[in-house]
C-alpha cells in the first residue's frame, strides 16, 4: 500500500466501526434490502412481462423503499459515530451523494403510486430505474468494505514485518 494514500478509516475510526451496534445493525439490514430488492425486482418484471401481481409488485416496492429509508437513517447515525458526520464524511462522499439519487427514485416512485400520477407500467419503469440505481449503489458500498478489508489486511502485514524485523534485530 502507497504510504501517501489516505485510509478509509483511522485507527481510531476503525475501533469506533468495530465497536458500534450500528456496524452490526448495518450489517443485518443491508442483506434483509437486498433480499426484497430480489423479490421485489422480480415482481416488477413479471407484472411488466404478464401484467399480473401489480399490487404484489407495488407492495414490494414500498417495503423496499420502507427498508432504503431505515438504512439511510441508521447509516447516518453509524457515520455519526465513525466519523463524526450524519452525511458525506469523506470516506463515503460519493456513496453518500448517489444515495440521495436512490433515495429521490424510489420516493417519486411513492409519490407518484400514491397520487396516482403514472401508468402501472410507467410506474414500474420508474421502479427499475430506482432499482438499477439502488444496485448501483449497493456496488459502491460493497467496493468499499473490500478496500477496507485490503487496508486492514496490508497493515496488520506492515505490523507483523516490523514485528519480525525487531524481534531479529533484537535478537542478534
Amino acid at each position: 500500500m502507497n504510504e501517501k494514500s489516505k485510509l478509509l478509516y483511522t485507527p481510531e475510526q476503525r475501533i469506533k466501526r468495530d465497536q458500534s451496534v450500528w456496524t452490526l445493525v448495518q450489517g443485518v439490514l443491508a442483506p434483509v434490502q437486498f433480499l426484497v430488492f430480489l423479490v421485489s425486482i422480480t415482481l416488477v418484471i413479471r407484472f411488466l412481462m404478464t401484467g399480473k401481481d401489480y399490487d404484489y409488485a407495488n407492495y414490494s416496492i414500498m417495503l423496499k423503499t420502507f427498508l432504503l429509508l431505515l438504512i439511510m437513517v441508521t447509516g447516518c447515525i453509524w457515520e455519526k459515530v465513525v466519523f463524526d458526520k450524519y452525511l458525506f464524511a469523506e470516506a463515503f462522499f460519493w456513496e453518500d451523494v448517489f444515495s440521495m439519487l436512490v433515495i429521490f427514485l424510489h420516493l417519486s416512485y411513492v409519490y407518484c403510486l400514491l397520487n396516482q400520477i403514472l401508468s402501472p407500467n410507467a410506474l414500474m419503469i420508474l421502479a427499475l430505474c430506482a432499482y438499477g440505481a439502488y444496485f448501483i449503489n449497493a456496488a459502491q458500498f460493497i467496493w468499499k468494505l473490500r478496500v477496507a478489508r485490503k487496508e486492514y489486511e496490508a497493515l496488520q502485514n506492515k505490523a507483523s514485518m516490523t514485528n519480525e524485523i525487531f524481534q531479529q534485530g533484537y535478537a542478534s
